[in-house]
């Protein structure tokens, strides 16, 4: 079996960014207990916030959230600014073997990226795409192509892949192009029929966040929420390895 998550944890801050929360995910992200965890909004750099929060982690926050559950993990910087920077990141119980980041900005008004890491799980390579769409519907679709001509370029297809993530696909139109072009399939869809909802975490209502997959079968999936942490809720898979 393995477990997966995704989770954007909204720079390690409170909904409207009232305190920080980062050891309250880490705790929330040890429940979880995943194997592997797809991090979106993952704060890789801030020049002030240690000065300005007592209990702000001097370490990168996808190195704090790792400690000690995960020993693998892998950052993907994408929002670039004076202060700082933020981006993906991948924490792994499994061997990260190959890392890249690659840049899938539809505009200069949005820095996204597309972080790719190859695990070795138990001499199986799982290829793990997490990602982080903008909020315009032009810019996703963009988005979602460069995603799919990365993918189809880099990854063979017949490995087994792993796509999750925010893509702020509120309105849905992005999961049938990923799947005809790629093979994967939206866990939530298969359990419910329908994608997961996942914003705002206190009470759901948005279908924002996404695990893919292929080359697994799915055993059961969930929405994890919390309140006073993130603004979305976590998403959590079982696969069975075929």
């Amino acid at each position: 079996m393995l477990k997966v998550a995704t989770y954007n944890i909204h720079k390690g801050f409170s909904p409207l960014n009232r305190r920080v929360v980062l050891h309250e995910l880490r705790g929330r992200l040890h429940e979880l207990n995943a194997d592997i965890v797809f991090l979106q909004e993952v704060q890789g750099e801030h020049a002030h916030h240690a000065q300005q929060h007592a209990d702000y982690p001097d370490m990168p926050q996808h190195e704090f959230l790792a400690d000690p559950f995960w020993l693998h993990h892998a950052y993907g910087m994408n929002s670039v600014y004076e202060t700082g920077h933020h981006g993906n990141a991948i924490l792994s119980r499994f061997p990260i073997v190959l890392t890249h980041n690659r840049d899938v900005s539809a505009h200069r008004f949005e820095q996204r990226g597309l972080l790719h890491c190859e695990i070795d799980i138990e001499g199986r390579r799982v290829h793990c795409l997490c990602t982080h769409f903008g909020l315009f519907a032009r810019g996703r679709r963009a988005q979602l192509q460069a995603l799919i001509a990365y993918a189809q370029a880099e990854i063979p297809a017949t490995s087994p892949l792993l796509i999750a993530g925010d893509f702020n696909d509120w309105r849905g139109q992005l999961s049938a192009g990923l799947t005809a072009a790629l093979g994967v399939e939206d866990v939530f869809c298969l359990q419910h029929g329908k994608p997961a909802r996942s914003f705002p975490a206190a009470m759901p209502l948005l279908k924002l966040d996404r695990i893919y997959m292929r080359g697994f079968d799915l055993v059961q999936c969930q929405v994890r929420g919390g309140r006073n942490m993130s603004d979305h809720a976590a998403l959590l898979a079982q696969l069975r390895k075929r």
